[in-house]
């Protein structure tokens, strides 16, 4: 469920009419549901009401400050994987005591800032990095709480750029090893071992994956026990997938989410972490584009729009659906018709949807992207020297920017002529 709806025959934000930001702020423009990310949170706290527990959002999904600060003043934790997005989380008002620093690559920086910032955990992905905190930790006279990262070698069933539970990816330690590295983490100076780590992809639409890798998870934990390590939390990952077409059926809930969990770790008496991201702020959020010209095509027509794969990458890295939907909410029995969606960009790659099934169309005319909340914004870039694509916030019947559009002169500044030029 979403608070995009068609109102008054508008597509409205809540009860702001879409077409009423496209024209103040201009297109392309992200547009956030502040109502939608609410309901979102709260399912998954729902989810885990049985157990001490901690949402954490993961930051990856959509970094927007407004966003982060709004999640956080609900009480979610932030996962990050970058100095950046750990600045952002604590730039949003998020203590440091909930926020977990993930990722494979983290540099000595980036932990010396978590260190002296407040963490409520690292989840270490390898020996090296194991003892790189360790040093470090030790130098500045700190322990930090410490899980590792394990890697189930369980099949996801999901996009191949996006498992990262397999033994061929790049993510956490083989499970098969993990004892003995607890074994040299529990040895180390400046680290505190206090859970077991495990993230397995994300857009999963089936939970069998996550019951096959929270069985292992359960039987490590009974094994680490029984070696002497105190194991209080499980953080069990995110990656609960999002409808992003609606005339399929849905993905499992977060409520039977949170049985799984129940059923495969709740007699451990452990707290338990999840780090949802695209199931909060997926389809919190949308994309408005406006129609450049339609372009007839040998055997098809093409709705050039504003938007590009700058703005949204996900069709173009992925081959990601989103619905197109029109501004003006077409009559009951409209004739539609087939157009391959495209933007701008200098790439046969900016496609957005081929065959998009849509009413008559011309220039100047307004459409949606739905479900574009997460991995949009964030993975924007300025490719063609466009700008970055601006972010609104809806609540209730008002809209604030949250990021402006930069203008070209803001955008030439951040560069320099060297003076032998």
């Amino acid at each position: 469920m979403d608070h995009f709806n068609y109102q008054g025959g508008q597509l409205c934000a809540e009860d702001v009419p879409l077409s009423r930001i496209a024209v103040e702020v201009g297109t392309p423009v992200y547009v956030y549901s502040a109502a939608t990310l609410t309901r979102h949170f709260g399912l998954f706290r729902q989810a885990l009401d049985w157990t001490d527990h901690l949402v954490c959002f993961a930051v990856k999904a959509n970094s927007n400050l407004a966003v982060l600060k709004l999640l956080g003043d609900l009480g979610a934790g932030m996962d990050v994987v970058s100095g950046g997005e750990y600045a952002r989380a604590k730039a949003a008002g998020v203590p440091g005591d909930r926020i977990v620093f993930s990722g494979v690559g983290k540099t000595p920086a980036e932990m010396r800032m978590a260190i002296d910032g407040g963490i409520r955990q690292f989840n270490l992905e390898s020996e090296p990095e194991m003892r790189a905190l360790s040093a470090l930790a030790a130098s500045m006279g700190a322990t930090v709480p410490v899980a590792v990262r394990v890697n189930p070698d369980v099949d996801a069933k999901t996009h191949e750029k996006i498992a990262t539970g397999k033994s061929e990816n790049k993510f956490g330690i083989p499970i098969a090893r993990a004892r003995e590295v607890y074994a040299e983490a529990a040895a180390l100076p400046g680290l505190q071992v206090v859970g077991v780590d495990v993230h397995i992809g994300s857009q999963l639409t089936d939970l069998d994956p996550y019951r096959a890798a929270y069985a292992k998870v359960a039987d490590l934990t009974r094994a680490l026990r029984a070696d002497g390590h105190a194991i209080t939390r499980l953080d069990l990952g995110g990656g609960l997938g999002i409808p992003y077409r609606r005339d399929n059926n849905a993905p499992p809930l977060p409520i039977e989410y949170g049985q799984v969990i129940r059923d495969a770790v709740g007699d451990l008496g452990c707290e338990i972490e999840i780090e949802p991201g695209r199931n909060i702020v997926g389809n919190a959020g949308v994309l408005l584009s406006q129609v450049v010209y339609v372009k007839e095509g040998e055997g098809r027509d093409f709705l050039i729009v504003d938007a590009a794969m700058n703005d949204l990458l996900r069709p173009a890295m992925y081959g990601a659906h989103h619905d197109i939907v029109p501004l003006i909410e077409p009559a009951v029995g409209a004739t539609v018709q087939p157009f391959d969606v495209v933007g701008p960009v200098c790439e046969s790659g900016d496609t957005f949807q081929k065959g998009a099934e849509l009413p008559a169309m011309a220039a100047g005319d307004l459409i949606a992207f739905r479900s574009a909340g997460a991995y949009g914004a964030v993975m924007a870039s300025e490719y063609n020297s466009r700008p970055l694509v601006p972010e609104v916030l809806v609540s209730g019947d008002h809209f604030a920017v949250i990021r402006a559009r930069p203008t070209f002169e803001e955008m030439l500044a951040r560069d320099s002529i060297p003076e032998w030029l």
